[in-house]
């Protein structure tokens, strides 16, 4: 199906604290061990995962290849090439669609990559680091509505592929495509799901180990649809649209576009960034890691969205995830194993950032036993879903609408690091217990601007479900620039009402 909008400890375990470290920019920062190492669970007797801490300097590897391959591996997926075709089958042209798509990414991939950097210099996840900035229990309400959202989305992004699956399946002979093969599909996302559980199991290490190895593979696969759509199908490369459409709805398709798959889709990984990042050495240039992270999101998402986009030329009435398997008949196995790897691959990581925001509760559960309630629960969702697809959809469009909350958050978020603490955080005192913190234990400023954040999003987007439609983009014709109104509300009130208050403290 198409989404047609949018589709996170003791002093012994920390390490001795080292004198600061100067980045490339000149600003200091904290460090606490010198010499980078191989990331794993083990460090020192402790699996640094089991728990929420600050990951030391010794935990943390210099090598790159993993960001890079964790991102590139959780958008090589099937969602991708059918939201790249949202802009023809809306009446954009081909190149104009392509166009809006490599404009929307390199924006959305450019905060996702700020982000990234942001994970690396504090070595916190992302919910922990929310702590400086909602305060110590005011950072549950970002941190519960993560874990919700990557629960839900590990269930909907299983059962969203299902009907591909099937599809291949049938090409291949394994099932009858005309049946309703509810039993098949519960086995095949039980496979699925219990795979993503036992990557997640291990942690990052063997995340990015998964991804090391699976996506170049994936990445060849890709390489032979791509050439077999561009040069064996009939492509309508000159392709210019529908030239009916006014000025307002032309402008409506465009932003349709950057909320689906533009900006919109890198602002969804925002909260996850630093989760991962946050194994990375203070030694390694915030430059190359903002680049390995931010190409390694928008080479696949570009990619994707461009082949989704020249498929739909084909035919704009046809589901470009149908046109998929009929045109790739010889290839349907290497195709099938493409399909099934984009679940596992975005999976894994909301399996991990779940338990680690759930964690971010005070939740005093260990990571691993968080991994497998998490895959049950989910599992539970899939199977609900293949025996109620109407209500699965439902679903899949509140997730669509509720992820506008991630615009508001970053927003707080950077004006946060760079305007109040620029660039200063103590990492360590965001694990002291709630009892014994030095932080605010609720900041308002920061719940205000988001909630006013939240409601400047609302009021902007154009979901898939009515209540997600707010009166401006309505009155608007559709036009969806909620990802812009919720983040710039949030932001500059959040920076009214702190930024003044900081200058006065540090002088």
């Amino acid at each position: 199906m198409i989404r047609d909008e949018l589709r996170m400890d003791s002093p012994a375990q920390r390490g001795a604290t080292r004198p600061s470290i100067p980045d490339e920019s000149g600003s200091p920062m904290t460090s606490v061990d010198t010499a980078p190492a191989p990331p794993g669970p083990p460090h020192g007797g402790h699996d640094l995962e089991a728990e929420l801490t600050v990951i030391p300097e010794s935990a943390k590897t210099t090598d790159l290849r993993g960001q890079f391959w964790i991102w590139a591996g959780a958008n090589i997926a099937p969602i991708n090439w059918i939201l790249g075709a949202l802009g023809v089958t809306m009446g954009l042209g081909l190149f104009e669609t392509i166009a809006v798509l490599v404009v929307g990414n390199a924006i959305g991939m450019s905060l996702f990559g700020l982000f990234v950097v942001i994970g690396q210099r504090t070595g916190v996840t992302g919910m922990v680091f929310s702590r400086a900035v909602f305060g110590r229990r005011g950072a549950y309400v970002p941190a519960a509505v993560q874990a919700v959202l990557c629960i839900g989305w590990c269930a909907v992004n299983t059962w969203i592929v299902l009907d591909l699956v099937m599809a291949l399946l049938g090409r291949i002979g394994l099932v009858d495509p005309e049946l309703s093969n509810n039993a098949a599909r519960i086995l095949v996302a039980g496979v699925i799901m219990t795979i993503q559980v036992a990557i997640a199991w291990f942690g990052y290490r063997v995340i990015a180990a998964f991804e090391r190895w699976t996506v170049p593979p994936t990445v060849a696969v890709l390489v032979a649809m791509t050439v077999v759509a561009w040069i064996g199908l009939d492509v309508d490369w000159a392709y210019a649209g529908d030239t009916t459409l006014t000025g307002a709805e032309h402008f409506t398709a465009i932003t349709a576009v950057m909320t689906a798959i533009g900006i919109g889709w890198g602002i969804t990984w925002l909260g996850y960034a630093g989760d991962y990042s946050r194994f990375v050495s203070a030694q390694v240039p915030a430059r190359k890691l903002f680049a390995a992270s931010a190409l390694g999101q928008f080479i696949p998402v570009v990619w994707l969205g461009a082949l989704g986009a020249s498929l739909a030329t084909l035919s704009t009435s046809s589901d470009p995830g149908e046109i998929i398997v009929d045109a790739y008949g010889a290839l349907a196995i290497p195709v099938l194993l493409l399909v099934v790897h984009g679940p596992l691959a975005t999976n894994i990581l909301n399996i991990y950032t779940c338990a680690v925001s759930t964690q971010a509760l005070d939740i005093k559960v260990n990571r691993r036993v968080l991994n497998v309630v998490i895959g049950v629960v989910a599992m539970a969702c899939v199977v609900y879903f293949v025996l109620n697809g109407d209500f699965a959809q439902t679903i899949d469009a509140w997730l669509v609408g509720i992820v506008g909350w991630v615009s508001p958050w970053a927003a707080v978020m950077l004006v946060h690091w760079f305007g109040v603490a620029r660039r200063q955080v103590d990492a360590a005192t965001l694990l002291t217990p709630p009892g014994e913190s030095t932080l605010p234990t609720v900041r308002l400023s920061a719940l205000f601007a988001l909630a006013v954040g939240i409601v400047f999003t609302w009021l902007f987007m154009y979901g898939m479900v009515p209540v997600m439609q707010g009166p401006i983009a309505i009155a608007l014709g559709g036009v969806d620039l909620s990802w812009l109104a919720g983040g710039l509300a949030a932001g500059t009130i959040y920076a009214a009402l702190e930024i003044p208050r900081a200058r006065r403290v540090r002088t």
